[in-house]
């Protein structure tokens, strides 16, 4: 079997769609429950988290909305459930201080990217709070203003 590719930062997927939705203001670090054939998945980046946040229920963190795309060469004798809710392992701290938060109007607690840690797969969720359509608009305008900012000090090195 051919080895396969490691990623450079240990990222398996980002969900870019939360930061542009989101003002970020906590991250966590959270461990997943998953069965063998996701793993197998997200060691070839099947993995999608557009839609994905997080349930408090129970004293518990479950992720919901995140898709790993079975392999199919992977574990013929178990159906996969591709968007299965997964629970996510915290300290009891970082849970009540999640559960306070998102009481709050207009606090999330969304995934913001799956990452290997050695050889475990590890969660960033993060509490965020959400944008309004004119605050999306600024931050692109930000964004654009600070790279053009950055392009002409890149290119006025290379006139002289």
């Amino acid at each position: 079997m051919a080895k396969q590719k490691k990623h450079p930062t240990g990222t398996i997927a980002q969900n870019k769609k939360a930061r542009h939705d989101y003002f970020i203001e906590h991250r966590f670090e959270a461990g997943l429950v998953l069965a063998g054939w996701e793993v197998k998945s997200l060691r070839a980046s099947k993995l999608q988290l557009v839609d994905s946040y997080v349930l408090l229920k129970g004293g518990e963190a479950w992720l919901l909305g995140s898709h790993i795309t079975p392999l199919t060469t992977a574990s013929t004798h178990v159906i996969a459930d591709p968007v299965r809710t997964r629970k996510l392992l915290l300290n009891a701290r970082e849970l009540e201080k999640l559960a306070a938060a998102v009481q709050q109007k207009g606090y999330a607690c969304v995934c913001l990217s799956w990452y290997w840690s050695k050889h475990l797969v590890k969660c960033e969720i993060a509490l965020g709070k959400g944008k309004k359509e004119y605050d999306k608009r600024d931050t692109e305008r930000e964004r654009d203003s600070n790279r053009e900012l950055h392009r002409a000090v890149r290119n006025k090195g290379k006139e002289d």
